[in-house]
């Protein structure tokens, strides 16, 4: 008798091969028969005519502070992840002296878009090192498994004081070598890997600081990224400004970096995205990496499967409409009053009226209307320039204000009614992100799960990666296998992790099954169930009928359990013997 027989699915196992009817047997947290299973199961689920693929894995996360109040962390276990890895860009909360700990949350807060109020009410900082953050995270037990990377800014600061936090100032030989201790101990807890930053877009929340890594020599990255080799462990990630600079120097030599990064002979990964204003540099980068990886380095671009994008809720503090008084008094009434207050065409001309006051006197502020798109239920995350804001209201002969209200006033309070994409949408369609996805150096990565929690709601990029590019999109679609590969096993394998990713006896159980026809993501939805009442979106998924987190069911039929296998994971994981 087995624990459980996921029973007569089409497993999609991983490795890329194509899929197969097969039974699924589980005992314990591990896989133990994949093909025809003649025993029973505790627990049997049909999966005739479903996929049974394995969990997916989620580089690129920053869970670091939520894990520690919510065991749920639903913006990504809802959408059938398994494994995390979190403390990504060079930031994270530890290490932390007691007097940098308001500094930490203000940088995390800068940077990710995490409320520092909300983490200060819920943190109790049980921890200084690394070590010992690891340490509290492990007593704790998730919806999924996490890791974490050392972040350069939490070191730098935690080695160099105040010095640390500005860019301007660079390391002594001597500040690097303890930079690069904090790491090695750092590893030696398990850590996943190092991550940096340098980019412009990282600054502090309170004074618009740039983060203190931005303009580190090379000398000090590859000192700490030296951690790595010289343990054997560990990956190195980083962002950098290549993707959006203008400077050929700059790019140039950023990419030596890079490649000076792989001669330390651990993976590397660093985010890649296309820019209106450098419409074309991902094809460069795209072509260095392959020329890296030639060359004998393990180099990765770490990609997203849709476009990078804004959403804004009805009553989102950056709505265009909330410059308007009226409306903002509109929305503060009783909630089940809002649509009828709302369909009051007095207040609707009023509302106009003021937002267009409002940009008039302040035009440099003015929202690009052909760049703002309505968000349906499901969104569409590819919508052509006939379907903006601005070119509704010029086919419509009425303003885009005006069609921004309605859309607004037409949609539950809380959900998010327009789509704002902002990067990778230079050509008005995803040709470059399918351009991305199929390089042979790439990570499905950037979803940013736990950040931006007001502003992007990506932590859905698995679900859709596989509802859309193997089934929607206009596009030359891409194999079900390839996106499933890209999603589980390359991951496991750029990390370390050879205990999962492949649905294979010996493997740990986690895994989803999914039906390939409906699954696909809803349209997000602002709730406040942060600390202190912030907010976040979430969305949620179709087409899951279970996720098994360690041969436990985390998700039945679209519904989280009491169950909560998840836990830390700490560096390489072994293969099955």
């Amino acid at each position: 008798m087995h624990d459980i027989v996921i029973r007569g699915g089409s497993v999609i196992d991983g490795t890329g091969g194509p899929p197969r009817r097969a039974d699924v047997a589980i005992d314990g947290d591990r896989i133990t028969e994949v093909g025809e299973v003649t025993g029973r199961g505790r627990r049997e689920i049909d999966a005739d005519g479903l996929a049974v693929t394995p969990g997916w894995i989620d580089i690129h996360t920053h869970l670091d502070a939520q894990l520690l109040w919510d065991d749920e962390m639903l913006q990504s276990s809802v959408h059938g992840v398994t494994s995390v890895v979190m403390g990504n860009c060079g930031v994270g909360i530890a290490p932390v002296h007691p007097s940098d700990q308001a500094w930490i949350l203000d940088l995390l807060d800068g940077v990710e878009d995490i409320s520092a109020a909300a983490m200060g009410a819920a943190l109790d900082f049980r921890w200084e090192t690394f070590a010992e953050y690891l340490d509290v995270v492990d007593q704790g037990r998730y919806a999924f498994d996490l890791a974490a990377h050392v972040p350069h800014s939490a070191v730098r600061r935690f080695v160099m004081g105040e010095r640390g936090a500005d860019p301007a100032v660079s390391a002594t030989p001597e500040e690097i070598a303890a930079m690069r201790a904090e790491v090695v101990r750092g590893l030696d807890a398990g850590a996943i890997g190092v991550s940096t930053s340098r980019t412009v877009n990282h600054k502090s929340r309170s004074n618009g600081a740039p983060i203190g890594t931005l303009s580190a020599g090379p000398d000090e990255v590859l000192g700490l990224a030296s951690a790595c080799r010289d343990t054997g462990r560990g990956v190195v990630q980083l962002i950098s400004d290549v993707y959006q600079s203008s400077d050929p120097d700059y790019v140039a030599a950023e990419l030596d970096l890079v490649e000076a990064l792989t001669r330390l002979g651990r993976p590397v990964s660093m985010s890649l995205l296309q820019l209106n204003s450098e419409p074309e540099r991902y094809h460069e980068v795209l072509d260095r990496l392959d020329r890296v990886h030639d060359r004998g380095g393990d180099v990765w671009a770490q990609v997203a499967p849709r476009p990078i994008s804004g959403a804004w809720a009805a009553d989102a503090p950056r709505h265009p409409l909330m410059r308007s008084r009226s409306y903002r008094d509109a929305l503060a009434g009783p909630a089940l009053d809002r649509a009828t207050r709302l369909a009051d065409p007095e207040l609707r001309a009023r509302v106009v009226r003021e937002v267009q006051e409002s940009i008039a006197a302040n035009p440099a502020t003015a929202p690009d209307f052909d760049a703002l798109f309505p968000m349906a239920d499901p969104p569409d995350y590819s919508p052509t320039p006939a379907d903006s804001l601005g070119a509704l209201a010029r086919a419509t002969g009425t303003s885009p204000v005006d069609v921004l209200y309605d859309v607004s006033a037409a949609a539950p309070a809380d959900d998010a009614v327009v789509y704002m994409p902002f990067a990778n949408f230079a050509s008005g369609d995803l040709r470059a992100i399918r351009r991305m996805l199929t390089s042979p150096r790439a990570l499905f990565g950037l979803s940013d799960s736990g950040a931006h929690c007001t502003t992007i709601c990506d932590a859905s990029f698995p679900t859709f990666a596989l509802g859309y590019w193997t089934r929607d999109t206009a596009l030359a679609p891409l194999p079900v296998e390839y996106v499933v590969h890209c999603q589980t096993r390359r991951q496991a394998d750029y990390l370390g992790w050879e205990d999962r990713g492949v649905v294979a006896p010996g493997y740990l159980a986690d895994l989803n099954v999914i039906d390939l026809h409906t699954v696909g993501v809803r349209r997000p939805r602002l709730v406040r169930d942060l600390p202190l009442g912030g907010g976040r979106y979430l969305q949620k998924a179709d087409g899951y009928r279970a996720t098994l987190k360690r041969g436990e069911v985390v998700f039945d039929a679209g519904e989280i359990t009491a169950a909560r296998p998840g836990r830390l994971v700490r560096g390489r994981q072994p293969a099955p013997a």
